[in-house]
């Protein structure tokens, strides 16, 4: 493989990563996976990036699962491999590409237009905010192949959608447009342009704290699909009393008196 099938450009704290396979509108093959959990560590371990587009180059987003790439003798991965979880890894490489964006601490808006179908939409499903032409087609198509869904929508899709909603959709695979995606609550907002719409919006989140911003994500990443209240009370407290009288906090202060813009400090991500 000589061409690239994901690039990573950061500028002014926003990383842009784009699916370049538009010949084949960014189906996902095996260089495919492993360039987007290439691109996710890539992402994670720059601690200036405070926001990520996500989206594909072409007429679509991402249309799916490459099935015949995975059936050529040129595949470096088999299906089985890519379905793999032995050893500790938590998730599959297949359910990395998906869940990897929710583990970053910066939040990542997904830009979707044409074909978000299958593997596809899963992937958008990891974003924290999916914006969506009007007229693009989205699909949880694996029941047409005879197949679930299994890049992580476990974790995903119950976060934005009643159970009964999930498996018309999923029992069906009917294709929804983007308007209607964004009724039901698949997607966020519409946008005549959802890239130019999505950078406007990262630019706005990384001019605001990053470390509000990334302690929000994990609290409601964290505490969202419920479980223990008393857990989801502390978690509150805790990331509070980290922020207040921080140099950020203090900043944002000062920003909001002044109405005029500060300089923040990048997070230091936390080791271990």
């Amino acid at each position: 493989m000589s061409e690239p099938r994901v690039t990573v450009s950061v500028a002014d704290h926003v990383a842009t990563v784009t699916m370049v396979r538009a010949a084949k509108h960014n189906a996902l093959d095996a260089h495919m996976f492993t360039a987007l959990v290439g691109a996710i560590a890539q992402v994670g371990a720059d601690p200036t990036v405070r926001a990520v587009v996500l989206h594909g180059e072409g007429k679509s987003f991402c249309s799916g699962l490459d099935v015949a790439s995975f059936m050529s003798e040129d595949s470096p991965i088999t299906m089985a491999q890519l379905m793999d979880r032995s050893g500790d890894a938590r998730a599959n490489l297949a359910q990395q590409v998906c869940l990897g964006w929710m583990q970053l601490r910066a939040p990542v808006i997904a830009a979707i237009h044409g074909s978000c179908f299958g593997g596809g939409l899963q992937i958008a499903l990891g974003a924290d905010i999916r914006l969506a032409t009007p007229d693009a087609r989205l699909s949880i198509m694996e029941v047409r192949w005879g197949l679930v869904p299994d890049m992580g929508i476990t974790q995903t899709l119950p976060r934005l959608l009643a159970i009964d909603a999930a498996k018309e959709l999923t029992y069906t695979g009917r294709r929804l447009s983007g308007e209607e995606a964004a009724a039901c609550g698949l997607v966020t907002h519409t946008a005549s342009d959802p890239l130019t719409a999505a950078q406007e919006l990262a630019a706005r989140i990384a001019s605001v704290s990053p470390s509000a911003v990334q302690a929000a994500k994990r609290l409601y990443d964290t505490t969202w699909a419920g479980g223990d209240p008393d857990a989801a009370l502390a978690l509150e407290t805790e990331l509070q009393l980290d922020l207040l009288g921080s140099p950020n906090q203090l900043a944002a202060v000062t920003a909001a008196f002044t109405k005029q813009p500060v300089g923040f400090e990048d997070p230091v991500p936390p080791t271990g």
